[in-house]
C-alpha cells in the first residue's frame, strides 16, 4: 500500500531535522530574475534550488579572494561630460548667491 501525503510529509519533515536543513528565502525583481533563468538555461539546470546551490558552492570554492569579483556589487561609471558639470556649477553658483534658477 502506497504511503499517505501525511506520511510522506512527516518523513520528508524527519529527514530535514536530521540534516539540519535551513530554508532560505529571497524576494527578487525581474532583472535578477532573468539572470538566474539564464544561468539555469546556459547549463541545464531545472531547479532553481540547485542553482542557487552550486553557485554558493563554487562561489565558496573560489575562496576568499577569488570569490571577491562574484560577490562585488557591480558598479555603472559615471562621468559627466564638460557641458554638464558646467552647467551644474553654474546652477550651484546661482543658488550661493542667493539667486533662484526661476528668478533670472
Amino acid at each position: 500500500m502506497a504511503a499517505s501525503q501525511q506520511d510522506r510529509s512527516a518523513k520528508s519533515a524527519a529527514k530535514r531535522k536530521e540534516f539540519d536543513e535551513k530554508e532560505l528565502r529571497h524576494r527578487v525583481r525581474p532583472g535578477i530574475h532573468q539572470k538566474l533563468a539564464d544561468l539555469m538555461e546556459w547549463h541545464g539546470i531545472e531547479e532553481q534550488a540547485e542553482a542557487i546551490q552550486l553557485l554558493i558552492i563554487n562561489a565558496h570554492a573560489l575562496g576568499r579572494d577569488e570569490s571577491t569579483t562574484a560577490l562585488s556589487i557591480p558598479r555603472h561609471d559615471f562621468t559627466l561630460s564638460e557641458n554638464v558639470a558646467q552647467e551644474l556649477y553654474n546652477e550651484g553658483a546661482r543658488q550661493a548667491a542667493g539667486m533662484d534658477r526661476r528668478d533670472t
